[in-house]
């Protein structure tokens, strides 16, 4: 069963973060932490801050999270492992070409950020999946669609291209479609929220590749980056596993390795786990 919801009343967006891919640099916690701790008002993504009881809370979330999703017959979240991307854009590039995307349109987008030694450091931001998705409540056409898989994804055939969507969005991962998409290199196929095509006048988004899913498959930015920064997890199984084949065991190494998301005081509950660079130091008491 898919969830349909049209309820107004969603704050927008802060403006976009205007960022640029960047060369490798290794980051320590604190510096991620002070360079993403900043408020929706400054123009940037932004992290909470986890010292001792806010990683405690994380830990019962996602202990909570997991035992709800036993209900579903999976439960798709992200983990991006901040210590080994360098950047190069290979996730972006590989899910372009998965769906015939223009250079443009990118659904998995790596910013550069600044962290506070004043250098910067890439930060892969695919769609977050939220629990609690804004987007898809002030859609004024119900083109929004939640799986009880937790994927949130569009209806292109029943998107008007109101954009209320994208206002919406607190991460900035929707896109306009502002041309029609380059003729497919595979064989011609329907559109559909699994697989959308990016047509003229929609908005498209990150869907974690959710028709490969069934079929036991990785996404294309998963399968797609070398270094083995992204992973898809499964809250059900307690599982995730990158492009590299390594697979763990997904609350312990979200525990283990202090992971954060972004933006969570907003109530969205989104499913991309981030991990910071070698050197964690959670800061405490400065």
């Amino acid at each position: 069963m898919q969830e349909r919801t049209t309820l107004p009343e969603v704050g927008p967006a802060g403006p976009p973060p205007g960022a640029t891919p960047n060369k490798h640099q290794v980051l320590s916690r604190r510096n991620i932490l002070a360079t993403l701790g900043v408020t929706a008002a400054g123009g940037a993504l932004s992290m909470v801050n986890y010292r001792d009881e806010a990683q405690a809370a994380v830990t019962s979330r996602t202990a909570t999270a997991i035992t709800e999703a036993k209900t579903a017959k999976h439960a798709w979240c992200m983990v991006i492992d901040l210590r080994t991307c360098d950047g190069c854009k290979l996730c972006t590039l590989s899910c372009q070409k998965r769906h015939d995307l223009r250079e443009e349109q990118t659904w998995i987008n790596v910013y550069d950020m600044p962290d506070s030694s004043g250098g910067t450091f890439p930060m892969p931001r695919p769609c977050m999946m939220c629990e609690n998705p804004p987007c898809m409540y002030i859609c004024p056409v119900g083109a929004n669609i939640r799986t009880d898989e937790g994927l949130v994804l569009v209806d292109t055939d029943a998107c008007v291209g109101s954009r209320a969507c994208m206002a919406a969005c607190p991460y900035e991962a929707r896109y306009f479609n502002w041309s029609e998409p380059p003729a497919p290199k595979r064989l011609p196929m329907a559109s559909t929220p699994q697989m959308p095509v990016a047509k003229k006048g929609t908005v498209g988004k990150c869907v974690f590749c959710a028709d490969r899913l069934p079929h036991g498959e990785l996404p294309a930015c998963v399968s797609g980056c070398a270094m083995g920064v992204l992973y898809i997890g499964d809250l059900v199984t307690d599982i995730a596993v990158n492009g590299l084949g390594t697979s763990v065991v997904l609350s312990e190494f979200l525990h283990e390795n202090d992971a954060v998301r972004l933006k969570e005081e907003l109530g969205t509950n989104p499913r991309v786990y981030y991990i910071a660079g070698h050197g964690q130091d959670l800061g405490v008491g400065e």
